[in-house]
C-alpha cells in the first residue's frame, strides 16, 4: 500500500509533461482551474474529432483558425502544428534528409556546445534525467546536432535547446521535432536565433514602440528609469515564454504561433503588461520594474490558459501584420545604427 501512495504522490508531484511542481505549488487552485478546464477540453476535443474525420489532414481556413485558438486536444497537437506550419511538407518533400543529416560528419564545435548544454536543459523534467528510460537527452541531442549542420548560419544558441525539447515531448518524435524546429527558427521567427541575433534585438524594440502605443504610462516609466526593454523581455522572446509562463499556457500560445506566426509573442507579451498596468506602475526604481516583470507571469490569471488565450486576442486591440511589419522596418534600422 505504501507503494501505491508513494507512486500517486510522485504523480502529484510531477505534471503530465514530465514536469516537478515546485516546492510552493498552489494544488487547490490548479485541481479548481483543471476541474473547469477538463470540461473544455472534453468539448474541444469532441469538435476536432468531427473535423479531423479520422483523416490527418486538414485544411487552413477561418474555422481551423478559431479552432486553434481555443486550443488543440493533446492528442491531435503535433499533427496539426506539423501541418498548419509547413513542417509536415516539407518533411514529405525531403524523405531521408534528416537521418543523412545524422550520418554526415560533424562539426566539433558545435557538438561540444550542445553536449555542454544537455544537463543544462529541464532539469526539472524528470524525462531529461540521465536515469530517465528512454532518457530524452538522447533525442535532444540528435535534433540540436542535425539542425545545427542543416542551418549552418544559425548553429546552435542557448534557447534553442528549451524550444527542441517542448517538441520533443509533444511529438514524442525526432524527426517531427527537427522540421517543427525548422518551421520556427528558419520561418516564424526571424533571425531570432542567428549570431548577430538581429531579429530577436528588433523584435524588442517593436514591442517597446507598441507598448508606447497601446500603454504608454508603463512605456513613460521604463524610460524613466533607463530600463531597456532586452532586461525585461528577452527570455519572453528567446524561449518562447517556456519556464516563463506555465507549461499548459505555453501550449496554448504555441497552437496560435505555428499558424498565425511571431505576432502571437507581441500580443502575449502586450496583454500581460496591459493586464498588469496599475502592478507595474507601482514600481518606484530600476530593480523594481524587473521584479514586477517577474511577478507578473506568475499567478492564477496566467494559469488559467483558456479565459488567458481569449484575453489576448481581445485585451491588446487590433494588431495587423502590417504594423509589425512598418514597425520591425524603423526598429531594425535603429538596432544596425547602434551596431
Amino acid at each position: 500500500m505504501a507503494g501505491l501512495e508513494d507512486g500517486r504522490e510522485w504523480a502529484y508531484r510531477v505534471d503530465p509533461y514530465g514536469f516537478e511542481r515546485p516546492e510552493d505549488f498552489d494544488y487547490a487552485s490548479y485541481e479548481a482551474f483543471f476541474s473547469r478546464y477538463l470540461v473544455v477540453l472534453t468539448r474541444r476535443a469532441i469538435k476536432w474529432s468531427k473535423l479531423l474525420k479520422g483523416k490527418n489532414s486538414v485544411q487552413k481556413s477561418l474555422k481551423v483558425k478559431r479552432y486553434i485558438r481555443k486550443g488543440i486536444p493533446n492528442e491531435h497537437r503535433a499533427l496539426i502544428w506539423m501541418i498548419v506550419s509547413g513542417a509536415q511538407t516539407n518533411m514529405e518533400q525531403n524523405p531521408g534528409y534528416y537521418q543523412r543529416l545524422l550520418e554526415g560528419e560533424k562539426n566539433d564545435k558545435l557538438v561540444e556546445a550542445i553536449k555542454t548544454d544537455m544537463n543544462r536543459t529541464f532539469p526539472d523534467n524528470v524525462k531529461f534525467r540521465r536515469t530517465a528510460d528512454p532518457c530524452l537527452q538522447h533525442t535532444l541531442y540528435n535534433v540540436l546536432v542535425a539542425y545545427g549542420h542543416h542551418n549552418k548560419a544559425v548553429g546552435y544558441c542557448q534557447g534553442m535547446n528549451f524550444i527542441a525539447g517542448y517538441l520533443i515531448l509533444i511529438t514524442k518524435n525526432e524527426e517531427e521535432s527537427f522540421w517543427l524546429l525548422d518551421a520556427l527558427i528558419g520561418r516564424i521567427l526571424p533571425d531570432y536565433y542567428s549570431p548577430a541575433m538581429l531579429g530577436l534585438k528588433t523584435d524588442q524594440e517593436v514591442l517597446g514602440e507598441l507598448v508606447k502605443m497601446k500603454v504608454p504610462a508603463v512605456a513613460e516609466l521604463m524610460e524613466r528609469h533607463g530600463v531597456m526593454w532586452t532586461l525585461v523581455v528577452s527570455r519572453w522572446f528567446i524561449c518562447l515564454f517556456i519556464d516563463i509562463l506555465p507549461v499548459e499556457t505555453v501550449l496554448r500560445i504555441w497552437d496560435c504561433l505555428f499558424y498565425e506566426g511571431s505576432k502571437i509573442i507581441f500580443r502575449v507579451a502586450l496583454t500581460l503588461i496591459k493586464q498588469h498596468q496599475a502592478f507595474i506602475l507601482e514600481a518606484t526604481n530600476f530593480p523594481d520594474i524587473c521584479d514586477k516583470f517577474k511577478q507578473i507571469t506568475k499567478g492564477t490569471f496566467v494559469t488559467e490558459c483558456h479565459t488567458f488565450m481569449q484575453k489576448i486576442f481581445t485585451e491588446p486591440g487590433s494588431l495587423s501584420m502590417a504594423t509589425i511589419d512598418k514597425l520591425r522596418e524603423t526598429c531594425r534600422e535603429k538596432v544596425l545604427s547602434q551596431g
